[in-house]
């Protein structure tokens, strides 16, 4: 596995950089060589935040963890990621079994503005089909609220996404 490591507001140290790189070694026997970790570090007001996006197969894992010391946020970061891997390993190899890889990009997540709306990015993805099960996995793996996807039993755009009482609903486009 490649791993890619960016700043943004921090300057990163030799140190902390092979400490990451070392960390993420033992994620290694999960992917092949040709797979990508981008690593995000940045600051946040006193904090420090790191965010792990890996885009293995067409299923992408993330996980983001902010706090005082960066060191404890990286193995928080590769207990969240194995967790990930343990968690849906299962409806994974199902997904995999079939020949058609599904490659999605993040849905970005807005803030609310004050006063006036104002789109401050715009983002674009391709629409591959899945089913609804397929579509919450891939939610959850990315941490998000919600899901936008191609639903391929109805052949229609569609939104999953998880409710306040910890149940998920499915939204449904019509023409």
């Amino acid at each position: 596995m490649k791993i890619i490591i960016t700043s943004k507001n921090l300057n990163a140290s030799e140190n902390l950089k092979e400490t990451i790189e070392k960390k993420f070694e033992k994620l290694d026997k999960y992917f092949s060589s040709d797979i990508a970790a981008n690593i995000m570090l940045s600051k946040e007001r006193d904090k420090k935040k790191i965010e792990a996006t890996i885009n293995a197969a067409g299923t992408i894992f993330r996980a983001e963890e902010i706090s005082d010391d960066i060191y404890e946020s990286v193995d928080k970061i590769i207990d969240k990621l194995s967790s990930q891997m343990s968690r849906f390993k299962t409806k994974l190899v199902k997904k995999h079994k079939s020949p058609k890889g599904v490659i999605f990009e993040a849905v970005p997540e807005y803030e609310e503005p004050d006063e006036d709306i104002k789109v401050v990015k715009t983002k674009k993805f391709q629409l591959e089909p899945m089913n609804v099960d397929e579509a919450v996995v891939q939610m959850e793996l990315l941490q998000h609220t919600f899901f936008v996807f191609l639903n391929m039993e109805t052949d229609s755009v569609n939104v999953v996404y998880r409710r306040q009482d910890g149940n998920y609903g499915l939204l449904e486009t019509v023409y």
